[in-house]
């Protein structure tokens, strides 16, 4: 494995980030309704850019941010204990994401209940996307120096452009249905074992596109390495708001050719979310650090001790009470119409409910890092 050097003490920015990340996922995926949306808190249709875009490759920049901490670990372990925790993370993580995709392995119709046909369950998904990354970038970030890890950064974002121009669709290779991401998909995997909520079987979490989301995880991991060397001051602050800057004006003119776009997640989209990562770090830098105001910071704190877990339990727990039946409707649907959509708008009942929801699990957070319960895979 190559060294790490200069690693310092944990830094508060990140920690917060991370935290903050987990509590927008939860907020973006559990609306009251999914029919009544504030548009900044859905993504975008195809080409295009939301807030809520920037959730799930800020989710793979931080994992790259903890990594440039856990590795040192490894440097004096050898190679064989660092591949056997890399792959055996890997499998469990992926594992865990086939099981939330089958979750409640059950279903309930006119004809009662029905276990579900596991031939047919969604093969990837959010874990799994987050458990090949894991596993690609990790791989890199351990044996490639920094010079060689930003190029195959790079060289990954190009590749990724030049397979989805040469096997998409000629004259728009980036369209729903003649994109090279889904064609690739179609190789391995039956239609019913793609995503379909796009109205045709396509998965925005498929194989090919986890190429330019493993540069999302080797940006963090640059990112933290660079924070800690530097420290917390204001030069740091600057350059990371510069560097951002220039990746955001990189990232509009790929778009020109390469549109920015989650569900292909594109390379331009790549390089943007990481522009933004990168800026709002430095933003946090600022705040806690230069000017030292850390109120409130805690809350984030709390997702950010258990992150994988508060995340698979909000799926867990958002299915569990969906199933539940109560005179032929489920108790998410009783929640939500007689304790929220009975006194506001669809807009803010929807809203609130995902608050409330994400503020549940902070309890839950907090509960366990009271008891100093932090449970890793």
């Amino acid at each position: 494995m190559s060294k790490i050097e200069g690693i310092k003490e944990r830094y508060l920015a990140l920690d917060i980030l991370r935290g903050l990340t987990i509590a927008l996922m939860i907020i973006v995926n559990t609306p009251g309704s999914w029919d009544t949306i504030y548009a900044p808190f859905e993504h975008s249709a195809w080409h295009g850019f939301t807030i809520t875009d920037l959730v799930f490759p800020t989710f793979l920049f931080v994992i790259g941010n903890a990594m440039s901490f856990s590795l040192r670990k490894y440097e004096s372990k050898g190679d064989a204990v660092f591949l056997k925790k890399l792959f055996k993370r890997t499998l469990l993580i992926f594992l865990i994401g086939l099981f939330l995709n089958s979750f409640p392995f059950v279903y309930q119709d006119a004809q009662g209940w029905h276990l579900i046909n596991f031939s047919e369950i969604r093969i990837m998904g959010v874990l799994q996307r987050i458990a090949l990354c894991y596993m690609v970038a990790g791989l890199f970030i351990g044996y490639f120096k920094m010079k060689y890890l930003l190029g195959t950064g790079v060289l990954l974002l190009l590749l990724y452009w030049g397979l989805m121009y040469y096997f998409g669709d000629p004259g728009d290779p980036y369209t729903l249905e003649g994109n090279a991401a889904l064609k690739f998909d179609l190789l391995f995997f039956s239609p019913e074992n793609l995503y379909h909520g796009y109205g045709i079987p396509f998965d925005p979490e498929g194989l090919l596109s986890d190429i330019p989301a493993i540069v999302n995880v080797i940006g963090g991991y640059v990112a933290g390495i660079f924070i800690q060397k530097s420290g917390n001051n204001i030069s740091t602050v600057w350059k990371l708001a510069v560097a951002g800057l220039i990746l955001i004006g990189v990232a509009q003119v790929w778009d020109i050719s390469f549109p920015i776009n989650k569900p292909i997640w594109t390379s331009s989209y790549v390089l943007y979310t990481i522009a933004w990562d990168l800026i709002i770090l430095a933003v946090l830098i600022f705040i806690t650090e230069i000017l030292k105001f850390k109120k409130g910071a805690y809350f984030f704190e709390v997702f950010g001790r258990n992150p994988l877990f508060i995340y698979i339990l909000s799926g867990v727990i958002i299915e569990t009470v969906s199933l539940i039946q109560v005179d032929g409707s489920s108790l998410k649907t009783i929640i939500y119409q007689n304790i929220f959509l009975s006194g506001f708008s669809p807009l803010n009942a929807s809203l609130l409910f995902a608050i409330c929801y994400m503020l549940v699990l902070w309890l839950i957070g907090l509960w366990m890092d009271k008891k100093s319960i932090y449970i890793k895979v």
